[in-house]
């Protein structure tokens, strides 16, 4: 019988590697693969990647006029050094984040966007294999839709907690979406203080919630299901559109021949009773809907914050 993993993508759910590690990512044979300043900087700690850390320094140091300058730059190299890597492993794309602090900023998040597109083209590699990842403000939302309408920039909208960030996405044109299935049950065990079963996992429902909602009225953005904490989470999602998934998950997966039956399919959520929604031009009904799930407020607000002090963490380590 064929392993778990393989069973995974025959249901027709493109894997893709959360992880910044490319011994990992080849072993696994993913489509595509997501990083973040998170995993860079667990990744940047190991000597193997001593070389890619002394290229970025080396680009930065002649594209700053001062330390913080120069910093910046070499942050900038050092996510898409390892973006190129991985790029050389995975057929498809892989997702870039912009730095969490520019959250709140449109225009900062576009101009930091298109910069690293331009990085990447300085390599030889065409924006078609790059995700922007934005955090899923109004704000990200917004440069999610100019970068997608205007530049052609395909983004990957992430921190993602909530139906009504998810519609505002879809809205927008985003490429991808990145619902935080882990993140969510966090929020609920320690809230509720209960346990729950794969079937009822309140971050599993999250994602259901969004697949069929998307498909229901015919959104083309790619639902991928993201942060699992368990095997059980991700069979639980089995034939959604994508799913992202770290090394150790990947690892049991590729050693188990557990049954992985379909469980998410496009056209059993045709139906559905689900109510139509909009926030196309309606920042004050996003925000006011949006207020009205403190998860889903909690967890962007504490996403936003981890994301950032990571990559100041790593700028320190450049910096030095």
């Amino acid at each position: 019988m064929s392993s778990s993993l393989d069973q995974l993508k025959a249901t027709g759910t493109t894997v893709v590697s959360d992880s910044g590690d490319f011994a990992s990512i080849a072993k696994y044979k993913p489509q595509d693969a997501t990083t973040n300043p998170s995993l860079i900087l667990a990744a940047a700690k190991k000597p193997e990647y001593a070389k890619l850390i002394d290229d970025a320094v080396a680009y930065g140091m002649m594209h700053g006029q001062d330390l913080n300058e120069q910093v910046d730059s070499t942050l900038d190299s050092l996510l898409v050094q390892f973006g190129s890597e991985i790029l050389n492993i995975v057929p498809g794309k892989v997702s870039t984040e912009v730095d969490a602090r520019f959250s709140f900023d449109k225009k900062a998040n576009v101009e930091k966007a298109l910069h690293i597109i331009d990085l990447y083209k300085e390599k030889g590699i065409d924006k078609s294999r790059v995700l922007i990842k934005l955090a899923s403000t109004w704000e990200g939302i917004q440069a999610a839709y100019e970068l997608q309408s205007k530049h052609g920039v395909n983004c990957n909208l992430t921190l993602m907690f909530s139906i009504v960030q998810a519609i505002a996405a879809a809205e927008a044109g985003a490429y991808l979406v990145s619902p935080f299935v882990g993140r969510i049950l966090d929020w609920y065990k320690a809230n509720t203080k209960q346990e729950f079963t794969a079937q009822d996992d309140p971050g599993v429902k999250s994602v259901k919630q969004i697949f069929s909602y998307y498909k229901k009225y015919g959104y083309k953005t790619v639902v991928m299901g993201a942060s699992f904490r368990n095997v059980g989470e991700i069979t639980e999602l089995a034939g959604c559109d994508y799913l992202t998934i770290a090394p150790n998950l990947l690892e049991q997966l590729y050693n188990s021949q557990d049954s992985v039956p379909h469980k998410l399919n496009a056209q059993d959520v045709e139906t559905l009773d689900l109510e139509k929604r909009s926030y196309v031009n309606d920042e004050a009904l996003f925000r006011f809907d949006f207020n009205e799930e403190p998860m889903a407020v909690h967890k962007l607000s504490e996403g936003i914050s981890k994301f950032a002090a990571d990559a100041i963490t790593l700028k320190c380590i450049l910096r030095a």
